[in-house]
């Protein structure tokens, strides 16, 4: 469903069981930037009406999101730890097409946000059949639901503002390049992404 071209190597699981309070410190902050970038698209591009009116409501997800991992964070007596690098957004930000028109600006930011999500959701299942723990299988087994409806509403939005053909063909030359991102990046049990 997701068209990921390379899925996350099976170790990441185990490395990230290991790793449960980073794991959840590095959830937490992806959780705040995702906040953060759907707002920084309704404050950029607020005369895409349907876009705006789509967005807001994941706005408040996701900071309940946050507010969600925090929680796991204290039933399990960790705290929340500093922010980290996120290597693999940084990597993905680098293809965002600079120049053009507001409406391809738009898009690639919406195939940007549907990206982080599809790796978001892909990750979310596999530790939700894989980790040992069952209150934080559950957690992201609902959590991995919640990823895919975003993903979908991103490249749904994107294809509203710029039409299917162009969509379908940038959304490839996105899906290439996260694989050569998956490919560089180390693997880290410590990161969510």
């Amino acid at each position: 469903m997701l068209g990921l071209k390379l899925p996350t190597d099976p170790r990441w699981v185990n490395l990230a069981e290991k790793s449960i309070e980073e794991i959840l410190t590095d959830h937490a902050y992806c959780e705040q930037k995702a906040t953060s970038t759907n707002i920084s698209l309704i404050q950029n591009y607020p005369e895409y009406e349907e876009m705006v009116d789509a967005v807001t409501p994941v706005v408040s997800e996701e900071w309940g999101h946050f507010k969600m991992v925090l929680e796991q964070l204290k039933k399990r007596g960790m705290k929340l730890g500093p922010q980290r690098k996120d290597i693999y957004v940084n990597e993905l930000m680098k293809f965002v097409r600079k120049g053009g028109s507001r409406k391809e600006s738009l898009t690639d930011k919406l195939l940007l946000s549907a990206m982080i999500e599809a790796r978001s959701c892909e990750r979310f299942k596999l530790l939700s059949k894989e980790v040992n723990d069952a209150e934080l299988r559950d957690f992201y087994k609902r959590l991995m639901v919640s990823e895919a409806g975003h993903y979908k509403l991103f490249l749904d939005l994107a294809t509203s503002v710029m039409g299917e053909d162009f969509v379908t063909r940038r959304w490839q030359e996105w899906l290439d390049y996260e694989a050569g991102v998956m490919e560089r990046i180390d693997l880290r049990g410590d990161r969510m992404h």
